[in-house]
């Protein structure tokens, strides 16, 4: 199990993602944006460089809904491969069956 800690980060960061997504997405149209002017710009990057780092989506990590796991999560079902297959093999995750041939 993951260190409480780092899932409460994790937590963290994805409410800030949340509350920031809409300013995040109006500053970078009017970056890319031609038929404003370069000063225009330039303003709206350094406010973009000013909404704090977590608020980014690039930063979450996708971690476990169980153990907090980091690494081998699958993303459809938000768990990582261990709990996945246990949970697989008693039959708890409906319409997935084990592969065999």
């Amino acid at each position: 199990m993951a260190k409480k800690s780092l899932i409460a980060r994790e937590h963290k960061r994805k409410r800030l993602v949340a509350t920031y997504a809409a300013r995040r997405a109006a500053l970078k149209l009017r970056i890319v944006d031609p038929k404003i002017k370069e000063k225009e710009r330039w303003q709206a990057q350094l406010e973009l460089q000013r909404l704090p780092r977590n608020s980014s989506r690039v930063r979450q990590r996708s971690r476990c809904a169980i153990t907090g796991r980091p690494r081998g999560v699958y993303k459809k079902f938000g768990l990582g491969r261990n709990k996945l297959q246990e949970l697989a093999m008693r039959g708890e995750i409906p319409g997935l069956v084990k592969a065999s041939w």
